[in-house]
């Protein structure tokens, strides 16, 4: 950032009317987060004047330093400074506050106002995201600058946490994933005002802070308050210059705090946390900050101007950036030209010619086959990054010759602070925050994988990825009771229907290597949130000259096996119950029962499609149907109707080869045969 003036009396105007901005913005709807907004007022103002490189006119600039409100539920923090700061936000959106429809909602949403790189309110995902965020600016590095010739790829990641945020498992995992990985980009200010919706936080968090992160190999600066209460501003921003200046590890600020300050009656109070704090209140704090008590939403000309002069400063270090960028284009065309390919999101030519086609009558697993997809992408979008929760063997997330990505001062084998492995460890949370984070990032295409029973330690990243609509992909394997002898610890049952409900995710569960293949192409090409359950049992791979194309993987359900002429009952399966399907409809043949065999890897992707092609694959007339998947039948009603059959599990399992599960569990050819027989009964 360009070099500021000495702080003020401006700047103390504008941190003062930004703590009145919280309380009136709170007030006026009733309900909100204001004392955390009030501490943190002054830290969020020198952040986006005096500290951060940004550019509010710009508010993609690759160059920007990114911010990550991870106690979200304080997001008038951040709304204040964006207002103040010039992106686009005005007093009116202020005074909308969690209201329909306006620009400043409960809690900041990626993708809704401009400015909000993430979306922040599930304690812990902010921090733990952050550090993917820190993760994929140093990849990156590599793609583009890999022997540190510029400087234009290295910026940093700021991120405010509160107490509920540390106290949160997931930033523990993520936080002692960054130490490992020494990201000197992370600049953490953790907000410890020691109040939570309870209480004092001593009633259940009591260690050491700052020893932990000490112990997770973090640089700890504390800043004590002043003897009033209130922020220490001149120590805080040494603090934040030196968390500046730290580049070979992640700093920790621990920030002391009181809530509501300076709230005569409410400070230092729980129900300053998530309440209005009442009129008579607000016109008493307002007196405190030397502000009239009679007047709300206070937004002098001249606060705002001098605010507004950030604009000034971030234009002139995104030219200086881009004076810098152009030299760098000329001398390094290829970089460049991969570059603007990632910016536009766009994928080289021909790319999909890489992914590879399975032979017929071979046995595969799913997960086998999803690992030779993975490596055969690899070779052709050096974008493409990722690993597993410990369990890459298992997983197949393996980028052969791909290193691993460690910090240089790494003494484990194959380290490279570049590397395209990620070791999350087993720490299924984090890694799935992480991979939002690198997504969110912008330029690189991230997955990670575990076992499908594991997507439960980390539905609230999956359900973030959906709710931004962003490309992370979870690569879950071990997809059924067929992993066998584990036992019903490890045999997912409900996961696969559970993960469906989720808005705007796509579960893909293929039926052989073909499906995974395809799959793999359309998840990359079609950049959304994602996820893969995979077999660990071996399946047949589909001869397509006697079935359907496998192009249908694309539009979600297809027809692999049509019937001689209009069938009697379409069996309607997923993943390794597609194949069981299949020879049940050659018993069915046999005896003059005609089947159409549907496989359905991604019911959502179906979903997406027209009527009439719905209508091909399962015709209204034909109203027989047996539906066939190795878990909770929930949801499959709604294909096979009422005169349909479900052959579902809707127990646990138990520890036994996967055959022997199969047989006794009643996903056999003969039981879907029984099923079809059934269900035509039913029609009559």
């Amino acid at each position: 950032m360009t070099q500021v003036a000495a702080w003020n009396n401006l700047d103390t105007q504008a941190v003062a009317i930004s703590r009145a901005l919280a309380m009136d913005a709170v007030q006026k709807v009733g309900n909100g987060h204001p004392g955390t907004a009030m501490a943190l007022a002054p830290v969020a103002y020198t952040l986006f004047q005096r500290i951060m490189k940004h550019d509010p006119a710009k508010p993609n600039w690759l160059g920007r330093d990114r911010f990550v409100l991870s106690a979200g539920h304080s997001s008038l923090t951040l709304y204040i400074q964006l207002y103040l700061s010039g992106y686009g936000l005005e007093l009116e959106d202020l005074k909308s506050f969690r209201t329909a429809k306006s620009l400043t909602p409960g809690h900041p949403e990626f993708g809704h106002t401009t400015g909000v790189e993430i979306t922040t309110g599930p304690l812990g995902s902010g921090i733990s995201s952050a550090v993917g965020m820190a993760m994929a600016a140093r990849f990156e590095k590599g793609l583009l600058d890999p022997k540190s010739e510029t400087k234009l790829f290295d910026h940093n990641i700021w991120a405010i946490a509160s107490d509920g945020d540390l106290q949160e498992g997931m930033s523990a995992e993520a936080s002692s994933i960054a130490g490992t990985q020494q990201l000197g980009n992370l600049k953490v200010i953790y907000d410890d005002n020691r109040i939570s919706i309870e209480g004092d936080t001593h009633v259940s968090f009591t260690e050491d802070v700052s020893a932990r992160y000490e112990a997770y190999g973090w640089k700890v600066i504390e800043v004590a308050a002043k003897s009033d209460g209130d922020v220490d501003r001149d120590a805080l921003e040494k603090a934040l210059l030196a968390a500046e200046a730290e580049t070979k590890v992640p700093t920790l600020i621990r920030l002391k705090t009181v809530i509501a300050w300076p709230a005569p009656k409410l400070r230092n109070t729980a129900k300053s946390h998530g309440s209005a704090l009442g009129a008579e209140e607000i016109a008493a704090t307002k007196v405190e900050l030397g502000l009239d008590p009679n007047e709300s939403f206070i937004a002098p000309a001249d606060v705002i101007a001098h605010a507004r002069k950030v604009l000034e400063r971030g234009a002139a270090a995104s030219a200086e950036w881009e004076i810098a960028f152009a030299s760098w284009e000329k001398a390094n065309p290829e970089k460049a030209q991969l570059l603007h390919r990632l910016v536009k999101r766009e994928l080289p030519a021909n790319w999909e010619s890489a992914i590879p086609v399975f032979e017929a009558g071979k046995d595969i697993a799913t997960r086998a086959a999803s690992g030779k997809v993975i490596n055969a992408i690899a070779k052709v979008l050096p974008e493409f990054w990722g690993g597993s929760a410990d369990l890459a063997e298992s997983n197949n997330t393996t980028i052969e010759g791909g290193r691993s990505f460690l910090p240089s001062s790494s003494a484990m084998k194959d380290a490279d602070p570049y590397g395209r492995i990620i070791h999350f460890g087993i720490r299924e949370h984090a890694m799935g925050a992480i991979l939002n984070g690198i997504a969110l990032h912008g330029l690189t295409r991230p997955f990670g994988g575990t076992f499908l029973v594991f997507s439960d330690y980390m539905r609230g990243s999956v359900r973030l990825a959906a709710l931004m609509d962003i490309p992370s992909i979870f690569v879950w394997t071990h997809d059924s009771i067929g992993l066998g002898e584990d036992g019903p610890t490890h045999q997912p049952v409900e996961h696969v229907a559970s993960l469906r409900l989720i808005p705007n995710f796509n579960l893909i569960r293929p039926a052989d290597a073909n499906e995974v293949a395809i799959a793999w192409r359309e998840v990359i090409r079609r950049g959304k949130p994602a996820g893969f359950a995979l077999s660990r049992q071996n399946l047949p791979v589909v001869d397509r000259s006697k079935c359907g194309s496998v192009e249908g993987v694309a539009k979600g359900a297809y027809v692999i096996c049509a019937s001689d002429g209009k069938p009697d009952v379409i069996l309607i399966a997923t993943g390794s119950e597609v194949s069981i399907a299949i020879k049940a409809a050659e018993l069915l043949a046999a005896e003059n029962i005609k089947a159409q065999v549907v496989s359905a890897p991604s019911l959502s992707w179906y979903a997406e499609q027209d009527s009439s092609y719905k209508e091909s694959v399962l015709p209204a007339s034909v109203r027989a149907r047996v539906s066939v998947e190795a878990g909770v039948g929930s949801g499959w009603r709604e294909f096979v109707g009422d005169a349909g059959e479900i052959i579902s599990l809707e127990h646990f399992g138990a520890s036994a080869s996967a055959g022997e599960l199969f047989k006794e569990y009643g996903f056999t050819p003969e039981n879907i045969v029984a099923a079809a027989k059934r269900s035509i009964a039913n029609t009559k």
